[in-house]
């Protein structure tokens, strides 16, 4: 096998130094890798097969398409889709029709693959197809989405996972006594509490993990004998501006904020702010935020609790009022809130089943008596003729006054819950409609 990490190491960072040679070397991963694995069986035998790996930043896609190159013994070539244009792809696909001719195959990585417009994406469809290139594309968005149907036809999505905290101490460690390629020869003290603070500021991604173990080295305390100690002090200065992974208009963000709508319509308070802060920690839109916050209180809460959708207003005008961060307390409130309330979804049902009736039925003439007759010619026709004036009858209601159209008759679209205010709407609403029931009932019928 050609050793493809054969390269001056000297100017690397640690990240790069200590990138795996081998499958055993691999951390985290190991339902796509572990012992007895498809892929790593595949990978051990020779027989690799062209790939999209999706996971997020520092998951060790870039490591995992080496290692397919190292044990295919093929040639490794990358592109970058944020960096290259389609020229550069039909240069990295000529390279590969060299290669194949004479009888060598070429492993093509193109990292970031769903930045790449269709068009782009449909050029490495033939040589997939005659197995000029293993195609092996990195992206951290869902290839559903982001890659056309043809190119995922014929390749195999292999999803990477976020590394677990215990996985990268271990990386951590392997790095801390590696004498060649790590940071061995420093002779650094760090326990056990330090790395995990490191794993778990780094958010699953490796390759943070390990810059921030090469800052805190070069910041380690070297004032007393013996070795150097990376103690609270330089950890603190180091992991002080660390952020989450968050993607604003990704898989994550559209996670996130599934993960907030249900969490509000199943009433648990706790995971809604916790989804919410979530979101602000990780710069999304506040008014966004609080758009789709005023969509569940309409949506999801209903009638059940009208001041829910009075509050997300507030909410929404008091952060436009206050920016961050002031603001955001308004929204948190506003999630608190939304959670808490009795649920009712019947009028979004009702809309949605009258928008159903609409489409089966097409357009009902409106009866003659509903309509506005401000015109001779309009009145000689019948328009607005029998209306009942409905403060005029008794109890303010003209019970036999049907207002939709004769084919839909007494449908009814609207069934309030037994929950919130919407439990003494459906009272009064059931009273009324068994008033209209028999009010409409032709004398001498019997009511069945």
């Amino acid at each position: 096998m050609p050793d493809l990490f054969a390269e001056p190491e000297a100017l690397k960072p640690l990240a790069e130094r200590m990138r795996p040679q081998s499958l055993d070397e691999v951390v985290g991963q190991q339902r796509v890798v572990g012992e007895g694995k498809p892929l790593r069986r595949a990978l051990e035998a020779g027989r690799v097969h062209s790939m999209v790996l999706w996971g997020p930043p520092g998951c060790g896609k870039t490591t995992l398409a080496l290692l397919v190159a190292k044990y295919a013994d093929a040639q490794f070539k990358a592109v970058s889709a944020v960096l290259s244009g389609l020229a550069d792809v039909r240069k990295a696909l000529a390279e590969a029709e060299g290669n194949f001719a004479q009888g060598r195959r070429t492993v093509l990585f193109v990292d970031e693959v769903h930045r790449f417009n269709k068009a782009q994406q449909d050029a490495f469809l033939p040589h997939i197809e005659k197995g000029v290139i293993l195609f092996v594309g990195a992206t951290t968005e869902n290839p559903s989405f982001e890659l056309n149907s043809a190119l995922l036809s014929r390749c195999r999505v292999h999803v990477l996972e976020a590394v677990e905290q215990g996985d990268i101490v271990q990386a951590l460690k392997r790095a801390l006594a590696d004498t060649e390629r790590g940071l061995g020869e420093l002779q650094l003290a760090v326990d056990d509490e330090a790395l995990g603070m490191i794993a778990q500021a780094a958010d699953g991604d490796v390759r943070r993990a390990l810059t921030l173990l090469e800052i805190a080295a070069e910041l380690a305390d070297d004032s007393v004998s013996g070795p150097r100690r990376i103690d609270e002090t330089t950890l603190t200065q180091v992991l002080a501006d660390r952020t989450r992974r968050f993607d604003k208009g990704g898989e994550q963000f559209y996670d996130q904020i599934s993960a907030l709508h249900k969490s509000v319509r199943s009433s648990d308070p706790d995971a809604a702010v916790y989804w919410l802060t979530r979101m602000l920690d990780g710069g999304c839109d506040r008014a966004y935020l609080a758009r789709r916050m005023t969509r569940m209180a309409v949506e999801d809460v209903g009638l059940a609790d009208p001041r829910a959708w009075r509050m997300a207003l507030d909410a929404w005008d008091t952060y436009e009022r206050l920016g961050s961060p002031e603001g955001e307390l308004g929204l948190a409130q506003l999630a608190i809130y939304l959670a808490m309330a009795p649920k009712s979804n019947a009028a979004y049902k009702a809309y949605n089943q009258a928008r159903a009736v609409i489409g089966q039925t097409g357009t009902l003439e409106v009866p003659l008596h509903l309509r506005n007759a401000p015109t001779k010619l309009m009145k000689g026709l019948g328009y607005g003729k029998d209306y009942q004036y409905d403060h005029d009858a008794e109890g303010g209601v003209a019970l036999d006054q049907q207002c939709l159209p004769d084919a839909l008759g007494d449908t009814t679209f609207y069934q309030p819950v037994e929950r919130g205010l919407e439990l003494k709407l459906g009272e009064k609403l059931s009273a009324l409609r068994a008033a209209r029931r028999q009010a409409r009932r032709k004398p001498g019928s019997d009511e069945k």
